[in-house]
């Protein structure tokens, strides 16, 4: 077990090794970020000015129409998602070809398969609605196997957009085929998740304790415009720490893909050795 977490933050260490050479790669996951705003104000704006949270009434039931909407907005914001994170797959697999991939090469590979992602995000969205429907409607035993079902199928499709960038395969394939590999990597699937998941919640709370450290120093300064400069950067700080874990989050799926399917095969930021090592058949 000790040989598989050290082997997952090797992996952690080449993702960064690719986004030190791509860094114009965390452009995405900052572009997906200001669509899903775009998307969220589309259905916003709209509910607000029509009073749908002034008038102060809440139906028990939502009715079809509300269903419908809810459906929308699922699918849009699954949609945009996947899209810049096909982008941001689709360019980390360039790169382990030993090419040199742009912003644009990602977009353009995810423009490609707008269908099989549009497909995939109503699945996704779809899943989504009814594990929520049922986390709102079964007591707290209820509450936690639906969460487990859900982490099953996050586990389940973790590997889908990389199937969809490399394969010329539908959505329902995907999903099957990310199923299917998940059975054959689920160790470093998870632990390498859980790997990268620890690194970037210690980095999330020492920039936090920092923040606020320098927050209170600023106010006792009495000087609100430095105050106010303090808030900016630590905004801006944990926006490209976000970008940053979602681009090597991304990074590690297009290298566990590889891997899963191409053992051996020498890709450019990783190490071959630990790669074999961490994909040798059960």
């Amino acid at each position: 077990m000790a040989g598989r977490f050290s082997r997952s933050f090797e992996l952690a260490r080449a993702s960064w090794s690719v986004v030190r050479a791509d860094k114009e790669l965390m452009l995405l996951p900052v572009m997906s970020v200001i669509a899903m705003i775009v998307v969220v104000g589309s259905f916003a704006v709209p509910v607000v000015a029509l009073g749908g949270f002034l008038d102060g009434s809440v139906r028990a039931e939502p009715g079809p129409a509300e269903w419908v909407v809810a459906l929308a907005f699922y699918v849009l914001t699954y949609f945009v998602g996947i899209f810049f994170n096909t982008a941001l797959v689709g360019a980390a697999m360039i790169r382990m070809d030993g090419g040199n991939p742009t912003v644009g090469d990602g977009l353009r590979i995810a423009w490609q398969r707008v269908g099989r992602i549009f497909g995939y995000a109503c699945i996704a969205a779809t899943v989504g609605m009814l594990l929520r429907a049922l986390e709102e409607r079964v007591g707290w035993l209820g509450r936690l196997i639906v969460k487990l079902i859900g982490v099953g199928w996050a586990l389940a499709s973790f590997l889908v957009v990389p199937v969809l960038v490399t394969r010329d395969v539908g959505p329902v394939e995907a999903v099957k085929e990310s199923a299917g590999l998940l059975r054959e990597t689920w160790g470093e699937n998870i632990i390498g998740n859980v790997g990268l998941g620890l690194v970037f919640a210690v980095a999330y709370l020492v920039l936090i304790a920092a923040f606020v450290v320098v927050l209170v120093l600023a106010a006792q300064a009495n000087v609100p415009a430095l105050a106010a400069i303090v808030v900016v950067a630590g905004v801006v700080a944990l926006l490209a720490l976000a970008a940053l874990q979602a681009t090597m989050q991304g990074i590690y799926a297009a290298a566990l893909y590889r891997f899963a399917t191409h053992q051996g095969a020498p890709v450019a930021g990783f190490s071959t050795d630990v790669m074999q090592a961490a994909f040798r058949g059960k």
